[in-house]
């Protein structure tokens, strides 16, 4: 078969390659369900365990299941010898944590029956944390903390960044976060784990390919600047006139617009929610006020400057609110997007797994054709 006839579609805009149970995203309604549940309904309610449980096996476990689980993820936990040495190697490098990441998670396997998916996929999920954690402490000059097997996956990676037993409101803010960002249909990170095991290669190297995937800043993101620009206005009289600035100048603004989104991200929603129950419990809520006020100004202005694009708040900016107020760096935003998206590219990759199909889309030719060959000697 030829592509004269295939219509090219940059970035495979519009172009179906998968099915899936795990995530539906409507970017015109702005609906986001994971397996079918309402993000709102799910993320502020179900333990990180229970959903990674849910995008897994297609179901909710019973307290007997979930109480399985979570043991069975908690006694994975430390890492193998071999990982935390890397780690130490490495720590006085200056790597950026997601490049300490991207090393670890291809030693995950180690321990770990390499032909037993099930068993593979739990140790990605319970490690992954520790490495982040274990990572960040070190480059810090700070020895790691062990895991413990009594906190549930969210609060023992606070406990394990900290050396302290988050607050409950804590726990929930980790938590919500991490079920929010679990799956959001087939972005680049999951589409390049989806690729690598359609070629029948192993989990962890579809793991590490999709660290990889969201690396990339175009993907990954950066929360950061959001956050930073909620700090340089300091007061909410101030916010009309530097964003108004911004925009005239010809910056964007970060935290706002998506590429699927033409509506407010329903991730900004639940994740909005969740810093305000957080400040409220555990933070300043100065600052929540503030970044409130910030985002409807945002809003309101990139509707003056942008009429029709409908540029509304993303994931970024309540990503920054939120994990700021549980006092983790900036460096540390995308490591723990990945600590949540795991398992969510696990549950994709076990879907992949079943279709046996090798993915191999065509590419179109646009280069010469029928060149003649040219001897070296003759070669002007």
């Amino acid at each position: 078969m030829t592509t004269e006839n295939l219509a090219y579609k940059p970035g495979l805009e519009g172009v179906i390659a998968a099915e899936t149970r795990r995530s539906y995203v409507n970017g015109q309604t702005g609906t986001l369900l994971i397996a079918g549940y309402p993000l709102a309904d799910i993320a502020a309610r179900a333990t990180f365990e229970e959903v990674v449980y849910l995008l897994w096996l297609d179901k909710l476990p019973t307290a007997v299941e979930l109480d399985n689980f979570k043991k069975q993820l908690a006694a994975l936990r430390p890492l193998p010898a071999a990982t935390l040495t890397l780690l130490r190697a490495i720590a006085d490098s200056g790597v950026p944590a997601m490049d300490a990441l991207r090393m670890a998670a291809g030693t995950l396997s180690l321990g770990v029956d390499e032909t037993d998916a099930s068993a593979l996929a739990m140790a990605l999920v319970a490690r992954f944390p520790t490495i982040v954690a274990a990572y960040w402490r070190l480059s810090h000059g700070q020895e790691p903390v062990a895991p413990t097997t009594d906190l549930g996956h969210a609060a023992n990676y606070l406990y394990m960044l900290k050396g302290e037993r988050p607050s409950p409101a804590q726990a929930r803010a980790m938590a919500t976060y991490l079920n929010t960002v679990s799956d959001h249909g087939l972005n680049a990170s999951t589409f390049t784990a989806r690729v690598i095991v359609s070629t029948q290669s192993d989990l962890v190297s579809a793991i590490t390919g999709a660290v990889g995937a969201l690396k990339g800043p175009l993907h990954g993101g950066a929360p950061g600047p959001a956050l930073d620009m909620v700090f340089e206005i300091g007061q909410a009289e101030r916010a009309e006139p530097y964003l108004r600035e911004k925009l005239e100048s010809g910056h964007r603004l970060m935290g706002f617009g998506h590429r699927v989104y033409k509506v407010r991200d329903p991730r900004a929603e639940v994740l909005g929610a969740a810093a305000e129950s957080l400040y409220q419990a555990d933070g300043d809520m100065a600052l929540y006020e503030l970044a409130k006020y910030v985002e409807q100004t945002a809003v309101a202005l990139l509707a003056e400057y942008k009429p029709g694009r409908n540029l509304q708040t993303n994931v970024e900016f309540y990503t920054a609110l939120l994990l700021h107020g549980l006092g983790l760096e900036t460096a540390l935003f995308t490591p723990t997007f990945a600590v949540g998206r795991v398992g969510g590219w696990l549950g994709q990759c076990f879907e992949e797994m079943t279709n046996g199909r090798l993915i191999r889309p065509k590419e179109a030719y646009v280069g010469e054709m029928n060149r003649q060959w040219v001897p070296l000697e003759e070669r002007q």
